[in-house]
């Protein structure tokens, strides 16, 4: 099997060790994890590669609601959670390396505006892989998906999430 093996072997955890470790790889959605781990363990589960895919494929196969909710259980970025030191570990590693931890007060009006004005276009918060990205960047990025159409950008978004999820099981 290719892919980089995990610190702690995923088939060979009982399924309360499997969702101590990885229920928090999708924001907020243990069900990912435990429909992973009921649908059964094997050796190709033991390693990034396979793992991914089939947390991947359980959210990819839940039904449009589940999907939302997923989407929706992720924070703004450089929004109200950030600032009250309120997000879960990983969202708060994750946007401090792109620097979302030292937005100017111009930039943190900036993010404010453009997370209400993309909730209130698609219905859920705006969600990009933010590691290895510059505020900059990711400002520019916020302001091309605006335009997109909400088919699309529901996809966009979930592809986002399956990279999130991806970078957190190689953290692991």
């Amino acid at each position: 099997m290719t892919g980089q093996g995990f610190r702690r072997v995923p088939s060979r955890l009982s399924r309360e060790e499997f969702l101590a470790v990885f229920d928090g790889v999708y924001e907020h959605s243990p069900w990912i994890a435990e429909r992973v781990y009921d649908a059964g363990l094997t050796a190709a589960h033991d390693h990034l590669n396979g793992l991914h895919a089939a947390m991947a494929a359980v959210v990819d196969a839940a039904g449009p609601e589940c999907k939302l909710a997923l989407l929706r259980a992720h924070p703004d970025l450089a929004g109200r959670l950030a600032i009250q030191d309120a997000l879960t570990a990983d969202s708060t590693a994750e946007q401090a390396s792109a620097g979302l931890d030292q937005c100017t007060p111009e930039e943190f009006a900036r993010f404010r505006r453009l997370n209400e004005a993309y909730r209130a276009k698609f219905g859920f918060p705006f969600i990009l892989a933010v590691k290895g990205r510059r505020r900059a960047e990711i400002l520019e990025e916020f302001e091309r998906r605006l335009q997109n159409d909400p088919a699309q950008e529901f996809a966009t978004a979930l592809a986002e999430v399956h990279k999130i999820a991806r970078l957190r099981l190689h953290a692991l």
